[in-house]
Formats: C-alpha cells, structure tokens, sequence
C-alpha cells in the first residue's frame, strides 16, 4: 500500500506535568507484544461464482445514530490484512441496520480480531478510519468487544477522575462567576491539573461540555489535561487559565443567554471521532455530574465516572 497503516498500535508519551493514567507493568509488556502492522486495505475483490460463503453476526448494546454523513463498518484481522464485513447505519433507537453479514468462509474461519470503526460517507478512502471503537479478539467461534481492546481506545476508564470549578476568569466582573467551568484543581491554593484521564489513540480527542436548559454547549476539545483547549468563542477579552474550560459570556447560541448560572445543569467529559460530524456529545462520556443547584464558585467540586460504554459480539 505504501503508506503507513493506521492498525498499527502506537504507546503515546506522557507530558511531564500532565497527571494520566499510567498502565501497570504487565499491560505494558501486553502493549508491546501487540505493537505489529496490519495491512489495512479494503478486500475489494467481488466474490467469484462458487466462492464458499459464510455469515458473520454481530449484536451491539449502546451504538448511537452517527447522522447521515458517517456509518459504521466492521472488520475481520486475517493474517495482518483487514478485511471489511460491510457497514450499518443505527437509528436513534439504538437498531442496527443490518446484524448479518456475508464473508468469505476462508476469512471468516482465520481471523483473529474483530473491529468496529466509524468511517464517513460517502467513503472516498478504502483503508479503514483511525476512529476504532470497539474490538475483540475471537476465542473459538465469538468474540467480545469493548473499548479497551488495544485496537480500540486501550482503556476501560476505570482510573479517570477529575475535578472542576465554577469561575469567570476571563472578564474582570465578579458578579457572574458561576457562567464559566474550568477543569482544574485548586483545592491546593494554585490552580493545578483537574482530569486525571489516559492519553488517547490518534482518531480521538476529549471534549468538555455544559448542559445549559437541556442543551449541551461545548467548553472546547482537548488531547492533553494540563494546557488550555482549542477554542474559546464564548469567552471575556482576558486570557483564561491553561487548563480545559471556558467562559459563557459571550456569543450565546441562539436558545440561550449569557452570562447564566451553570448551577444544575451537567458537566460532561466526552471523547469524540475525528473528524467530528456532530455537534452533540458523542456516545463516550466517562465523566459527567450534575452541578449542584448551591456549589460554590472558586471551589473544586468532582466529577463522577460515567462507564455506560457500547459494548458487543461478533459470532462466526
């Protein structure tokens, strides 16, 4: 194919000041082992007449509609190669298009690993996204996928934690500083890292959000904890402190106003594709709480684990 593939399995370095979740020995000795290329190339081939023909059926629990420009697609790891199994849409019942699928026997019967992915569409490019959400390796005739199969997102966020505060750093009124959310900690005195999440594969990034009246409003996207995010289009004129967060004073969507009072509604940690083609959270949400109706401003309250994750099962 001539260009690098995006199966292979890659360890990211951790910033030095940032606080993450750090795989024990023995995970990291598993990574290693896995860290091999797959081919990653459509079989475009049709069948031939007579090819023997077998069906493979998948079942998901937690899949979300992805909208009319992105689908699924599942696929079979066979000696290295990933051999598409075809691609279903889910409505926003949470129904898969399609469960079965038609794959060559020969393919079906070697492969090692199953992997879902979330490809655009249309698909101008054969080879399979960097977007892998869940995967699984075959144990006899099933596999079981999750997200923290090595070829998905490698971690169950068992260990992710936070914390966050309520302030208006960026303008210089104190009369509004419950309309901003700031993922940090500063419980210490010093305004620190609040997040205490793994780094991502490529195909991914965090993204903070607020639930204002019912409507998620996002804080910004992020890859490292400990430095600001990478936009702020709702803030005051005075730079914010350089952690995730943001500011809602300016430039309110159309069904809100600003400043607000953040006070009741939610705060959300997501992890979205990318690209991203929603302006809604994705499915994957590890952190969310509601923010009390009475949290004080300028003080660390916690976020709680959300680990409602798809999961599934390919059957050969």
């Amino acid at each position: 194919m001539g260009q690098p593939s995006p199966w292979v399995l890659h360890i990211h370095s951790i910033k030095p000041n940032s606080i993450m979740n750090i795989k024990s020995t023995w995970m990291g000795l598993i990574v290693l082992g896995l860290l091999f290329s797959f081919s990653a190339c459509k079989d475009d081939e049709e069948p031939e007449p007579g090819d023997d023909m077998s069906t493979l059926e998948l079942n998901f629990t937690g899949l979300e509609d992805l909208g009319s420009d992105a689908v699924y697609e599942g696929w079979i790891i066979v000696n290295g190669n990933a051999v598409t199994t075809g691609t279903f849409t889910v409505n926003d019942q949470g129904v898969p298009s399609e469960t079965s699928f038609t794959v060559a026997s020969d393919d079906l019967a070697a492969a090692s690993t199953f992997v879902l992915t979330v490809e655009p569409s249309p698909d101008p490019d054969p080879s399979p996204s960097k977007v892998h959400i869940l995967a699984g390796d075959f144990s006899g005739e099933n596999a079981s996928l999750s997200i923290d199969h090595m070829a998905a997102l490698a971690d169950d966020y068992s260990s992710a934690s936070g914390k966050y505060i309520l302030a208006t750093p960026t303008d210089t009124v104190s009369s509004n500083e419950e309309s901003g959310i700031w993922f940090l900690d500063n419980s210490s005195g010093s305004p620190m890292v609040g997040l205490n999440l793994p780094t991502l594969p490529e195909g991914w990034a965090y993204e903070g959000w607020v639930v204002i009246n019912g409507s998620p409003v996002s804080t910004g996207t992020f890859t490292a904890v400990d430095m600001a995010d990478g936009a702020a289009p709702f803030s005051g004129s005075m730079a914010g402190p350089p952690f995730p967060g943001e500011d809602f004073l300016n430039n309110a969507p159309a069904t809100l106003s600003f400043p607000t009072d953040l006070r009741g509604g939610k705060a959300v940690i997501s992890i979205e594709p990318i690209p991203d083609n929603s302006a809604a959270p994705f499915v994957l949400k590890p952190l969310a709480v509601d923010i009390p109706a009475n949290a004080m401003t300028h003080t660390a309250l916690d976020l709680a684990q959300n680990l409602m994750f798809p999961t599934g099962q390919a059957s050969r």
